[in-house]
């Protein structure tokens, strides 16, 4: 799961931390770009010699510049977390985005209500957390399963 309770149960603050999945490190990622842009020129090399080997290239270049413009702009949108903070009578969700601005939501910890939209949301299994007049999603990076997972841990965090 991409996301761990960073303190003991019982502990006060709690501290949970999520992330999203991070699937392809950078290493992965290189090999990748090389191996599509290898593939890519298998079909080129009948063309050596030919007028049309330079009508084809910049597509060919365009394609695997596509793929790693792609694979990048991935990288940088996995540097999201969230971390939400139990402490005794409050609670704190501190999201950072992958641009470095940070968004903060705190409220009463008993006056806050934990929802799992299974199909109202805009996702299936939506989770929020409503207080203070201000309802915030969180785990929106995680998949189907994680956020039931996440919102059965929710309601177990709550209640000690």
């Amino acid at each position: 799961m991409p996301y761990q309770w960073t303190s003991q149960p019982g502990e006060t603050p709690q501290t949970l931390m999520l992330w999203p999945h991070q699937s392809l490190p950078a290493k992965g990622m290189a090999a990748f770009v090389l191996a599509t842009f290898a593939m890519i020129l298998i079909p080129a090399f009948s063309l050596l010699g030919s007028v049309l080997l330079w009508g084809l290239l910049p597509f060919l270049l365009l394609a695997v510049w596509g793929i790693y413009h792609a694979l990048q702009s991935n990288h940088r949108a996995r540097r999201i977390t969230e971390v939400l903070t139990l402490g005794a009578d409050d609670a704190q969700l501190v999201r950072t985005e992958s641009t470095g601005q940070t968004r903060e939501w705190d409220c009463n910890r008993h006056w806050t209500t934990i929802t799992k939209y299974e199909t109202d949301g805009p996702v299936p299994q939506y989770v929020t957390l409503r207080g203070k007049g201000r309802e915030v999603e969180i785990g929106a990076f995680l998949s189907e399963d994680e956020r039931v997972a996440l919102y059965d841990e929710l309601q177990r965090a709550w209640r000690r």
